[in-house]
């Protein structure tokens, strides 16, 4: 019997328990992957608090798997896999295929998402069984422990500058620096984007400049956000990565006329942005989902071209409640990964 060990909440809001079970057998088009290392992300709290409806308790979370295949299900290499290929599995695990919206081919939005952590067991383990279609390819480039965040902090931030209206040489605004802002920063510099980083404090005006930024603004300064965003020319484009409606709200006045807010930072309060701030600047406010399996791929490809990395923190499977509370807490710098030595 192949058993393997998954971090494990039992009940909502519970603490993480390391328990030994049984590994399944994949289905047909499904694989059982060896996982390597599994990104901890804010989102995975929706599922462990049970904020999210229909979630079934006990709750192996983990949206940002990086590893082996080990197994292949009848059919899946008939998808061109093969055992021992290195793939993830980010917050798109999967689509139903027959929603209106997969039938347009826009699978990222289907309304049948299978979410690992919460259509079925995640990351937090040595292995998870997945479907064929929410794999991406690991460059030979990137780590495991790399691999796995791009796979949904990556490729959200990713495609939601390279969906935008920005054009090379175009000033864009990247609102937060943390687990996503740190990584959207470093795609808007390689992108040809002149890069603003607003976040708060001024001490991390060095760590903007680290990561690439031409300039800096603290939202915490004497001088509003929208007046320092304006002071350099406007924003042509807003991607706001903190969950913070408030910081987000004061970036509007920041834009340029035809300028886009692209809002991929989730939180529950409501945007306090007017008809008239809109109109008469033609702004646009948008929200971005994540990314297909392949925009993921496209994430690690462009990552890897540009020696683009997320800054981690591994800890061992056996560490996932401290790493977990970590997270929450806002001490992690910048993404908690937990790895399978």
């Amino acid at each position: 019997m192949h058993t393997y060990r998954a971090a494990q909440v039992t009940s909502p809001s519970g603490r993480f328990e390391v328990v030994e079970r049984e590994a399944p057998r994949p289905g047909r088009d499904h694989v059982r992957l060896s996982v390597e290392a599994c990104g901890i992300c804010h989102s995975d709290d929706f599922f462990v608090t049970g904020t999210m409806p229909g979630t079934q308790f006990p709750l192996v979370p983990g949206h940002e798997a990086a590893g082996r295949i080990e197994e292949l299900g009848e059919g899946a290499d008939s998808f061109g896999w093969k055992v021992g290929d290195r793939v993830t599995v980010g917050w798109f695990g999967g689509s139903c295929w027959h929603c209106t919206a997969c039938r347009r081919g826009d699978f990222i939005v289907c309304e049948n998402l299978k979410v690992p952590g919460y259509a079925y067991d995640g990351g937090f383990a040595e292995n998870m069984i997945a479907p064929v279609d929410a794999l991406a390819r690991i460059p030979d480039a990137l780590s495991a422990a790399d691999a796995g965040p791009m796979a949904c902090a990556g490729v959200t931030t990713y495609n939601g500058l390279r969906r935008s209206s920005a054009q090379p040489g175009d000033r864009v605004a990247v609102v937060g620096l943390g687990g996503l802002g740190h990584l959207a920063v470093q795609f808007a510099v390689a992108m040809g984007f002149e890069t603003v980083a607003v976040a708060r404090g001024s001490e991390k005006a060095e760590l903007a400049k680290r990561f690439g930024a031409h300039h800096y603004v603290d939202s915490t300064g004497s001088t509003p956000v929208a007046e320092a965003l304006q002071a350099l020319g406007g924003a042509n484009v807003v991607l706001a990565t903190a969950g913070n409606s408030e910081a987000i709200t004061a970036t509007v006045d920041g834009l340029t006329s035809r300028g886009e807010l692209v809002v991929i930072g989730v939180s529950p309060e409501p945007l306090g942005v007017t008809p008239l701030q809109l109109i008469s600047g033609g702004r646009v406010v948008r929200g971005h989902p994540s990314g297909t399996a392949q925009d993921v791929q496209d994430t690690m490809d462009f990552s890897a071209l540009h020696g683009i990395r997320p800054t981690v923190e591994a800890v061992p499977l056996s560490e996932a409640d401290s790493a977990y509370q970590k997270m929450l807490s806002g001490a992690a710098r910048f993404r908690m990964v937990l790895t399978n030595a």
